[in-house]
């Protein structure tokens, strides 16, 4: 069973996972920050948008270590590929790249917060409103997983 649905192992997800928890773990205990990637894009937004939202202290304050966060993330995918990790290949078209991800922010901003924000750091603090959102995504991309296949998507 298990073969017939992670067929080249679970091992990279494990060790992607770990990693992922020990990442926040310690910006956690060393800073007491929640290191949620939808306040990353929110406080980059800073930069460029007026509107209050976007300049609301708690963004503008913490932009800078924000970005340091996210270009570390990029590193840590760049220096994957360079060490022979595969790269990023799709098939799927950009305006549906586009699409997804104009859905995921407008979702993440609709539940104040995204899956790394509310699944790894809320869930690993046992915040009740945490387990709402990520139960919520969850049933959410299983309905629109089964609405893909219904229409003849892959």
């Amino acid at each position: 069973m298990i073969e017939s649905l992670f067929p080249l192992g679970i091992a990279h997800y494990l060790a992607g996972g770990l990693l992922i928890g020990a990442g926040v773990s310690l910006l956690f205990v060393t800073t007491g920050l929640i290191g949620g990637i939808s306040t990353v894009f929110s406080s980059t937004w800073s930069y460029l948008s007026r509107r209050p939202f976007f300049q609301q202290e708690r963004l503008v304050g913490s932009r800078g270590w924000r970005l340091v966060y996210a270009a570390g993330l990029i590193a840590g995918a760049l220096a994957f590929v360079l060490a022979g990790g595969p790269a990023f290949v799709t098939e799927v078209p950009w305006w549906q790249l586009a699409l997804g991800g104009f859905l995921v922010g407008f979702g993440a901003r609709l539940s104040n917060g995204c899956t790394s924000g509310h699944g790894i750091c809320g869930l690993g603090s046992l915040q009740v409103p945490s387990l709402l959102a990520v139960l919520t995504f969850l049933v959410t991309a299983m309905i629109s997983a089964r609405f893909v296949l219904a229409i003849g998507g892959a």
